[in-house]
């Protein structure tokens, strides 16, 4: 059912904002001398928001933080905490099923793993095997997910997505036998307990004052750089309102991530709904990053299987992507190299600041190329709706310039500088180790040795984690994705605790190094392209794969 409410508003929003360009100029083009209505009311709503910011900032620091609702320390070992909509519970590690008459089937492991197409579906959680086939095409977080983990131990991947409830009253029915050979790893016990130290210490529950905060920023951000875009007097003035337009764009997209993994209200729907609502403002499809990003944190860096470094023929972070043809499981498309390909991609480094300027009008694409699909998607009048008001509004901002040249200006300049958020999120990730096929098949690539294998954290002072929306903390947010971005610090000390007990490597580089080090890679991965040779498949492959396979 489409939010009606919540979408007249956004559509009201995007008619005052109409107006206000309106009347933000004249009949010849020209820049009103005198402020319109529309302007006074922007400005007069970008100072209540930045005084009831300052006021909320000002309490935050005289009162402190919220005092953590810790539970007693669990010492039963059949129990253990999980949460619901956020809040902490202690519950059996396994629940019963109905029919006990029957012992359980007996499995290993291997076998458990031939079991894994969408066909013939089979997980292991808790040493126990689930054969979820006839669930596949039902699970709201999408197929790929599930195909990904088809076979494999998945029992931190449902621990750290699903709530509570999903343990008691979904798996239980699709249990068919239990694995002989289940074994859990030192390692991999500990970070299971830091999981179980944050949820006793109730850091999974969301702090709405933060978000209260946020939203406050948001707006203020908003409202003051619509102000300035349109009420200008001059046009470095209105580019100025762009630039802040952009940086609107790259923190609203903080909020639109947690949304998208349920970590604000920990409810699915709601998030869900609040994030497509949000198209309004973001222009960016919830559904589609939804099915991405899933996709994304379940195979990360996988050459075949992550959609995050799968953009053939524009760049490639490693020489692995194009060493032999591949079939991209997420694109449903064979990727390979050609000419144009070698080309761009042995320019990447040069490219690679320009890409990331432009990359938001591929999202707008892939948005609309989801919406428009047969896919199932949830919430697709919504969306379609949003993006209707989000190009409505941003149209006539744009058009509002004094003259198509600035016009052009505003709307480039804007995009530009929503970059930032692109550059933050590849160097999470691009300069990372990357692998073929599926993971989770041993203790070498289990899902806690692979998230921080593929990904890295920013080290920044805390007065700038604003900044950077939550993505300085990458390998906490990978490996506990449901916990809110507000208490990622915390778990950050407790991971780096169980790194250095068992030799981890936990990669953290400030900012700028991160960066150096992504355009490092893909110097690499350049130099690598403008080498490669045609192969037998007709198509370019890297000249590493000869020595790879001791061939040439």
């Amino acid at each position: 059912m489409m939010p009606v409410p919540p979408l007249l508003g956004t559509m009201a929003f995007a008619g005052c904002v109409v107006a206000v360009c309106a009347g933000a100029v004249q009949q010849d083009g020209g820049v009103q001398a005198e402020e319109a209505y529309g302007g006074y009311f922007l400005r007069l709503g970008a100072i209540v928001c930045g005084v009831s910011l300052v006021a909320q900032i000002a309490v935050s620091c005289a009162c402190g933080e919220s005092i953590e609702q810790e539970l007693a320390v669990n010492s039963d070992s059949t129990r253990v905490f999980r949460e619901d909509e956020g809040i902490s519970k202690l519950v059996p590690v396994v629940h019963g099923r109905k029919d006990t008459s029957t012992p359980l089937n007996k499995y290993t492991v291997k076998e458990v793993a031939q079991h894994s197409n969408r066909s013939d579906l089979w997980i292991m959680v808790d040493g126990l095997v689930y054969d979820i086939t006839s669930y596949v095409d039902k699970h709201p977080g999408g197929v790929l997910p599930m195909e990904n983990m088809a076979g494999k131990d998945c029992t931190d991947v449902l621990a750290n997505y699903h709530a509570a409830r999903v343990f008691k009253h979904m798996l239980p029915p699709f249990l068919i036998g239990e694995v002989t050979d289940y074994t859990v790893f030192p390692h991999v016990a500990d970070f299971r307990a830091v999981r179980q130290e944050l949820l006793r210490r109730g850091l999974f529950e969301t702090d709405m004052r933060y978000y209260a905060k946020m939203c406050t920023w948001y707006m203020l951000l908003l409202l003051s750089s619509l102000y300035l875009s349109l009420h200008g007097q001059h046009a470095m003035i209105r580019m100025s309102g762009a630039v802040g337009i952009g940086l609107f764009w790259q923190q609203l997209a903080g909020l639109g991530h947690d949304l998208g993994h349920s970590g604000v209200t920990h409810v699915f729907m709601k998030d869900h709904l609040i994030g497509s609502v949000l198209t309004s403002l973001m222009g960016i499809s919830t559904c589609w990053w939804k099915r991405n990003h899933n996709t994304h944190h379940i195979a990360c860096n996988s050459i075949e299987h992550d959609p995050d470094i799968q953009h053939m023929p524009l760049m490639a972070v490693s020489p692995r992507i194009w060493s032999k043809p591949f079939w991209s499981t997420y694109y449903e498309k064979w990727v390979t190299m050609d000419a144009f390909g070698q080309w761009a991609v042995g320019h990447q480094d040069y490219l690679f600041f320009i890409l990331m300027a432009f990359a938001r009008f591929n999202l707008y694409v892939q948005s609309l190329t989801l919406l428009l699909s047969r896919e199932r998607v949830h919430f697709r009048k919504t969306e379609l709706v949003g993006l209707i008001v989000y190009f409505s509004w941003v149209g006539a901002v744009t058009l509002s310039q004094a003259t198509a040249f600035q016009s052009v200006a505003w709307l480039l300049l804007s995009h530009a500088a929503s970059g930032l958020l692109h550059v933050q999120i590849v160097t999470s990730h691009w300069a990372m180790e990357t692998h073929h096929g599926r993971a989770y098949n041993d203790e070498r690539d289990e899902w806690y040795i692979t998230q921080l294998k593929t990904t890295m954290n920013i080290d920044t002072n805390p007065w700038l984690d604003w900044v950077h929306i939550g993505l300085q903390f990458q390998i906490e947010h990978h490996l506990y994705p449901r916990l809110p971005k507000h208490n990622l610090r915390k778990a950050r000390d407790l991971v780096k605790v169980v790194c250095k007990k068992h030799g981890i490597h936990y990669h953290e580089p400030c900012f700028f190094q991160a960066v150096r080090d992504t355009m490092m890679t893909l110097s690499s991965a350049a130099a690598h392209a403008r080498s490669s040779k045609k192969g037998k498949s007709g198509f370019y492959e890297s000249a590493l794969w000869d020595g790879l396979t001791l061939s040439g």
